[in-house]
């Protein structure tokens, strides 16, 4: 607890270390140096320097076309797992594809378009070997939530399906937009935790939704809240009382597959005894939509509002499902590009009868599991979807519509992460109820003001971490010059007439005001107790800066008063381990010359020394000691 454990430095050492002040810099370098470490943190062009012009050219073609970096080395091999893999994710997508068309209150063939010509762009231009790409349920159901509040799906078909188009063309837009602009980091204010409980929040609407198809109702509910499907489903009870003669071919339908399910309403004719099947699937490939986008009012708001959200929802999913597999086979991915590659498919899909899409986690699993080498399987699930486009489109008339919502069901189920909400209540409390808040207000408002929420609450926290920085007092690690949080390490020791303390993050307008009252809270804290125990009087207040990345004038006028403060309480104010950035902005504003350089010190140690060394050898005040004796009485 003395000060034996101290090693003073000498004056000639101490002056040998003093804190650099960096060069000047030119404001247009250090524009372009922010811009870059904003814009290009992983430095794309790296591979361009000192390339040839032809060089570049085929470089530019790879880096926005992979395909043709790993198509040349491309194996019999790695055709066989691709193959299997696409043909598994096929038979996956078909059943999927009509079902989430339902879902988004769109033509079932839909569906099928969708896993046909987008699979074939993102082959091209995603860099995941392992996403499969299709339409998503929560996608789907934001798609007839959104638009379905503007224009009726079933008054109103044709301008519905014309919307979707034109929503899934802006969200092409925005989703390359935001690639070529590298604001892909904009995606990340969707925390982990926000996802989680946004995708189970969705998810359970989407099982309530089902029930429509479940239990056979003719009328429900346009609402995706629990109290208006609740509502719509117990005010038809008498309806799902009066069960038709083959109610068990629905009943069992769920267990089924779509082929089996197909045979038993054929074989028995369950259509005309109350059963509902998909019906007429239009034969044929995609037919062009360029012409049915819609840029007039008053709809064209609404397609745009779809489109940015829809978007966004889509890639921070589609993102994070290629990040996690390209994880377990140890590659890497770059956002940007598939941002534009998701961008680029929506585009092309919007002008080709497809709606958003984007790389679903239960087909993008299924690609994974089944051993997929590239993104080859895409490709041959697309040619899959092809030829059931062109030749078997009239099995799917009698496929029972209580199969695609026990298909949606069960891929629902996997998104209701309940041991991932178990997790963040175990780590992180906060986490927690940002996934809890998600959820609930996509679960008992909507799933657009459910987005709201999860993004204010997300934001919330951020603007918390920053308005609201830690600050810990440091204390003494015995036999050691390392300091650090006496809550953390209850061993450590004080030093007397020592105060030091440590800043979290870094200093700007929104946290200056609290920094500078919690500064002064703990000078008042340590005098109060100093003088409680009677040990020496607090002379020097340590400010460790490492964590301090940066700082703006609001914060430097924050230290400016803390300086002031300290003079009339006649501390002396210490600045330890601040950083390039830090040192000069404080060395432009004159701070540096306020607050004294040799004042400033490289580490902890060396400011605890310097400050032993002057207690230690300097004459004492006596007129400090007597306002001191004279405050005791």
């Amino acid at each position: 607890m003395g000060n034996a454990d101290y090693v003073f430095p000498s004056p000639n050492a101490e002056c040998a270390r003093r804190v650099a002040i960096p060069p000047p810099q030119p404001f247009v370098e250090s524009l372009k140096y922010n811009l870059k470490e904003t814009f290009f943190p992983d430095d794309p062009l790296r591979q361009f320097k000192n390339q040839p012009t032809s060089r570049r050219f085929v470089l530019g073609i790879k880096y926005f076309l992979p395909i043709f970096d790993w198509a040349p080395s491309y194996t019999f091999e790695f055709l066989r797992s691709d193959f299997i893999a696409g043909i598994t994710i096929a038979s996956l997508a078909i059943p999927q594809g009509i079902s989430y068309a339902k879902l988004a209150n769109l033509p079932p063939i839909l569906g099928l378009y969708s896993s046909f010509i987008p699979p074939l762009v993102y082959a091209m231009m995603g860099s995941s070997r392992d996403l499969a790409v299709g339409t998503v349920a929560v996608a789907s159901l934001l798609t007839a939530s959104m638009l379905g509040n503007e224009v009726n799906a079933n008054e109103n078909p044709k301008l519905y399906l014309h919307l979707a188009f034109t929503a899934t063309f802006f969200a092409g837009v925005f989703q390359a937009s935001l690639g070529l602009l590298r604001l892909g980091f904009l995606v990340d204010f969707l925390s982990h935790a926000t996802i989680i409980g946004f995708m189970a929040g969705a998810a359970t609407v989407v099982i309530l939704q089902q029930l429509k198809g479940i239990l056979g109702l003719d009328h429900f509910t346009h609402s995706t809240d629990l109290v208006s499907v609740l509502r719509s489903v117990f005010s038809q009870t008498h309806q799902s009382k009066r069960k038709p003669r083959f109610f068990w071919v629905s009943a069992m339908a769920p267990l089924t597959s779509v082929i089996l399910g197909s045979i038993l309403v054929y074989l028995t004719h369950a259509e005309k005894h109350g059963v509902q099947v998909i019906g007429h699937l239009k034969k044929g490939l995609n037919p062009p939509s360029f012409a049915d986008l819609v840029f007039v009012s008053p709809y064209l708001s609404t397609a745009i509002k779809t489109g940015i959200i829809t978007g966004v929802i889509a890639l921070a999913e589609g993102i994070a499902v290629g990040r996690s597999f390209a994880m377990f086979k140890n590659y890497h991915i770059d956002g940007n590009k598939e941002m534009i590659a998701f961008g680029t498919m929506n585009i092309v899909g919007s002008c080709t009868s497809c709606y958003l899409t984007t790389g679903p986690f239960s087909r993008s699993a299924v690609n994974f599991n089944a051993g997929c080498k590239t993104a080859v399987s895409n490709i041959v699930m697309a040619v899959a979807v092809m030829v059931t486009l062109l030749f078997l489109t009239p099995l799917f008339h009698y496929t029972p519509l209580v199969v695609l919502s026990s298909i949606i069901i069960s891929a629902m189920l996997g998104l209701i992460d309940y041991e991932a909400a178990i997790h963040l209540w175990t780590v992180d409390k906060f986490d927690f109820i940002v996934c809890i808040s998600a959820y609930a207000g996509v679960v008992f408002c909507s799933v657009e003001i459910g987005l709201v929420v999860a993004v204010a609450i997300s934001l919330l926290r951020v603007l918390l971490f920053v308005a609201r920085p830690k600050t810990f007092i440091l204390g003494n690690i015995p036999n050691s010059m390392i300091y650090r949080n006496v809550e953390q390490y209850t061993n450590t020791s004080s030093v007397p007439g020592v105060l030091i303390l440590e800043i979290d993050a870094p200093i700007y307008f929104a946290n200056a005001s609290y920094l500078r009252e919690r500064i002064a809270r703990w000078v008042d804290e340590e005098e109060d107790k100093l003088k409680s125990s009677g040990e020496t009087s607090l002379q020097y207040v340590i400010l460790d800066m490492g964590a301090v990345g940066n700082i703006d004038t609001s914060g430097i006028s924050m230290l400016e008063e803390v300086k002031k403060v300290m003079d009339r309480r006649e501390l002396q104010l210490v600045l330890a381990n601040p950083g390039a950035e830090v040192v000069k902005k404080l060395n432009k504003s004159k701070l540096i010359e306020k607050i004294g350089q040799e004042w400033m010190y490289l580490t902890v140690g060396e400011a605890v020394g310097a400050c032993n060394f002057m207690l230690h050898t300097r004459k004492p005040d006596p007129l400090k000691e007597e306002s001191e004796a004279y405050n005791k009485v």
